[in-house]
């Protein structure tokens, strides 16, 4: 993290000529297992990985906001009263959407100065891996120290998410946030989307000698188009059928009712997540029973439920997984909110090595885009970075 934060220092100071206040850190995360439960007020299962985004940022004397990224020469420049979703457009939505969410929490935006910020990242992006909640939830924190507002984690949450869902116009749900903000080192948050009631599950891969492998496809997915908006649509409309208000009203045993109910594209859509809901509850409940080695089954089964009742897997990420367990994975499946980005795998220390090896000449056998192999490790949630 020191490397990376020194990075966006000297990024501010080359582009604003000035030290920055401070700089403030959000972390990716992985989604261990509860795939699209989320918006759909039902049980998610992520953590903070050891990758973060790192905002550099100090107050001005006027209420001008001017934003930079290490990934491209642009200035963004605005008025503090001009930040409305309407306004915003392509990646500063996500930094400057934060501004305009945090308004919407009750800051009064009448009574802050603006501001100069530089970002970095070493979050891969498009990888399924929420380098857009990294950003906001990064902005989030630092504003909230900056401005003085004294919010918690939980309300930083729901603002990112808001800010994702109207500035950057992407049908998410809280859980990328709320992993980001509330992480801890080798835990993973057990989150109930619809209380937002969040408990720290301790993981014990380390003890276990088990890493997390991310293998990103290097397949790129936008969620602000296309299939996740139609699967969240297909969620809601199967919800109106069945009479509930959300999934979360329904659970594995109302399965029958709903294959009578609703059409067959629809109902598999729904029991995707009411099936998945309930491999969260299993894989807590295993971890806390019987340890890690034991959850593999359930990752797995959550990959062969979104490719074929989500529908949102594609052939890199079916590879991935598919070699990874046979080169002797524990459990694979997709992660994030699909159509690209990355697979994981749960992985014994001693055969890493073995399962990279099987999935690179597989990818390699099928003439697809070399895959990016690294681990990640549970780590703490959004802070100040120096």
């Amino acid at each position: 993290m020191s490397e990376l934060s020194t990075r966006a220092r000297a990024g501010f100071t080359e582009r604003f000529t000035r030290e920055p206040a401070g700089v403030w850190r959000a972390p990716g995360r992985v989604n261990l297992i509860g795939e699209h439960t989320d918006y759909n007020d039902g049980f998610v299962f992520p953590f903070a990985i050891d990758r973060s985004t790192v905002v550099a940022l100090a107050p001005r004397e006027d209420r001008i906001i001017q934003v930079t990224t290490a990934y491209t020469d642009d200035i963004v420049r605005i008025g503090l009263d001009e930040v409305t979703p309407a306004a915003l457009a392509g990646w500063s939505a996500y930094p400057l959407g934060v501004v305009w969410a945090l308004g919407e929490f009750g800051a009064d935006l009448t009574a802050v100065p603006g501001f100069d910020a530089h970002i970095d990242s070493d979050v891969p992006i498009g990888a399924g891996l929420s380098s857009s909640a990294a950003i906001e939830c990064a902005v989030s924190v630092a504003l909230t120290e900056v401005w003085g507002l004294g919010l918690d984690r939980q309300t930083l949450a729901r603002v990112g998410q808001l800010a994702e869902n109207k500035a950057v116009g992407a049908p998410t749900g809280i859980m990328d946030q709320s992993a980001s903000l509330l992480g801890m080192k080798d835990a993973a948050v057990f989150l109930d989307c619809r209380s937002l009631d969040a408990e720290v599950i301790p993981l014990g891969f380390e003890a276990a000698g088990l890493v997390l492998l991310v293998i990103n496809t290097h397949v790129s997915h936008a969620h602000a188009t296309g299939g996740y908006a139609d699967r969240r649509a297909s969620c809601e409309r199967g919800a109106r059928e069945m009479g509930v208000s959300s999934l979360r009203d329904l659970d594995v045993d109302d399965l029958d009712r709903a294959a009578r109910t609703l059409d067959d594209v629809t109902f598999r859509r729904i029991r995707h997540i009411l099936t998945e809901n309930q491999r969260v509850l299993d894989t807590v409940r295993t971890l806390r029973l019987e340890g890690p080695e034991a959850i593999g089954a359930l990752l797995t089964a959550s990959h062969l439920s979104m490719r074929d009742d989500f529908e949102i897997s594609v052939p890199e990420l079916d590879l991935a997984v598919d070699t990874a367990l046979a080169a002797g994975a524990i459990g694979a499946r997709m992660t994030g909110g699909g159509f690209g980005g990355a697979a994981i795998a749960l992985v014994r220390v001693a055969e890493l090595s073995a399962v990279s090896d099987a999935v690179l000449a597989a990818f390699a056998a099928q003439n697809f885009t070399t895959p990016d192999l690294f681990t990640v490790t549970a780590a703490d949630g959004a802070s100040g970075a120096d």
